[in-house]
């Protein structure tokens, strides 16, 4: 007889739930307990400061336009100064009674980069509507056509100027920055050596001295009578700096995508711009999707530094608006809180933007 006892398995311990927002708390909030310290510790300092934020921006603020009520003790934001200088604020120094031309000129601009990140927009048509959008921004905000005024590229400032540095430099730099960094890989030593030169002296200098340069010195070195303008020449600058960080991104994807896929599309016969088009730069430029936004929203920050060439954009005409006027300098806070929150909701857009492009890479390597 077979002598072999059983012994009985032990119970297992019920599945737990790893979906909804109490699995949630549990695994990122409560794992052990260095992160449930940690996790008691922030929610406690944001009990004691969000009272206060809330007290301060909302139910002690001031919404009229009244900096005697602003003065009083006890209050809290003056968000009247806001009601007073936004105009100024949002135009800088365009003519007052022409200011919704730069308004429809930045509509038109804002819904053109959104139509641009759109799937159903991307067609071949795509970069003749650039063309047109262009052409219209300009032609509104310089005007001297179709009966405008003509208002000189000094005079402009505010969100719409900021739209346009930053929208065009990313436009343009993009192109280079491949171009740079196929250039870097490149097997000829003079298009190698040029690249990295310019790569290494571009990202050896910060911003503000290219901007600099561009403003002051390079009108040093043209002919007599040869006048470019401040805002083209700050918009190279800012290009050929945007691109040379870009580069380097891309330079990275394409050092990641495997040799032997170029060498079996060399085998295949393909030449060295097929290989480019067709197997390398779709899958370089998917893997570096999150590094390129960050170049992109860095550069869209980067735009308040044309402050330093007499360009007030939004940051410079916040500063122009209160600095001109004694009552409401003492509210300088505010105006930096309302510019603050128009940079986020940019920028936060173009990174939830990147979260969904680096989505959809993802979902087309699994199938």
């Amino acid at each position: 007889m077979n002598n072999t006892t059983f012994q009985p398995i032990a119970p297992r311990p019920a599945p737990v739930s790893t979906e909804g927002p109490l699995a949630w708390v549990k695994t990122n909030l409560l794992a052990d307990w260095k992160t449930s310290l940690a996790t008691l510790v922030i929610a406690g300092l944001l009990l004691w400061l969000v009272p206060q934020i809330l007290n301060w921006a909302i139910f002690k603020a001031v919404w009229v336009a009244d900096y005697e009520a602003c003065r009083v003790d006890g209050v809290g934001a003056c968000w009247g100064v806001i009601t007073e200088k936004y105009r100024i604020i949002i135009f800088g120094r365009y003519p007052f009674d022409e200011q919704w031309r730069p308004l429809v000129a930045t509509v038109l601009l804002t819904g053109l980069l959104v139509a641009s990140c759109m799937r159903m927009f991307w067609r071949a048509w795509l970069p003749l509507l650039w063309l047109v959008v262009l052409a219209a921004f300009f032609a509104l905000m310089y005007g001297n056509t179709l009966g405008l005024s003509q208002v000189e590229t000094d005079r402009w400032g505010g969100l719409p100027l900021t739209i346009l540095l930053a929208s065009l430099s990313l436009v343009m730099s993009f192109p280079i920055a491949l171009l740079v960094a196929l250039g870097r890989r490149s097997k000829l030593p003079a298009i190698r050596s040029f690249c990295t030169i310019y790569v290494e002296l571009i990202r050896g200098v910060p911003l503000i001295s290219v901007l600099f340069m561009a403003s002051f010195m390079f009108p040093l070195f043209m002919p007599p009578g040869v006048k470019i303008d401040v805002l083209v020449r700050v918009l190279v600058g800012i290009t050929l700096f945007a691109a040379a960080y870009s580069a380097e991104v891309i330079r990275g994807g394409l050092q990641a995508v495997p040799t032997g896929q170029v060498e079996a599309a060399a085998t295949l016969g393909l030449s060295y711009w097929q290989t480019q088009r067709k197997i390398v730069l779709p899958q370089a430029l998917a893997m570096v999707v999150p590094g390129i936004m960050n170049n992109f929203i860095s550069t869209f920050k980067d735009t308040s530094l044309v402050t330093i060439v007499s360009l007030y954009e939004l940051t410079g005409a916040m500063s122009l608006a209160l600095n001109s006027d004694a009552n409401w300098r003492p509210f300088s806070m505010e105006g930096y809180v309302f510019i603050a929150l128009i940079y986020f909701v940019f920028c936060f857009s173009m990174s939830r933007y990147s979260h969904w492009v680096e989505k959809q890479v993802n979902k087309s390597k699994q199938r």
